[in-house]
């Protein structure tokens, strides 16, 4: 199955910087594009950016445009999101989502899959 491993979490002072990485791994993988959402306590799960599979594109929620960079590595299927000038309202649980094609070891052809990572926790606090 695939494994979603993210990192890079932590408490921080408004005005810090974090970067979160995640990583995939467990099939072969094709096409897939990849995003992180968040959830604060109360709050329903929320997308805060994600990219296609080229990179070429990308979409950030309002609240993070101009603070936040998503990025990935295909060759490590990684991705990235680089946090800046972190906020109190960015405090939450924060989820790496894959989903596209792959192959598993027993799989005779590529499937379509979607999956979440662990969650790391980001809170930013004075």
């Amino acid at each position: 199955q695939v494994q979603l491993v993210e990192s890079g979490g932590g408490e921080v002072q408004p005005g810090d910087s974090l970067r979160l990485s995640c990583v995939a791994s467990g099939h072969t993988f094709y096409t897939y594009d990849m995003g992180w959402f968040r959830q604060a306590p109360g709050k329903e799960r929320e997308l805060v950016a994600a990219i296609i599979w080229s990179g070429g594109t990308t979409y950030y929620v309002d609240s993070v445009k101009g603070r936040f960079t998503i990025s990935r590595d295909n060759a490590m299927n990684t991705v990235y999101l680089q946090m800046n000038s972190l906020k109190s309202e960015d405090t939450a649980v924060y989820y790496c989502n894959v989903r596209g094609y792959s192959r598993g070891s027993s799989d005779p052809l590529p499937k379509v899959f979607d999956s979440w990572g662990q969650g790391t926790q980001v809170t930013v606090s004075a």
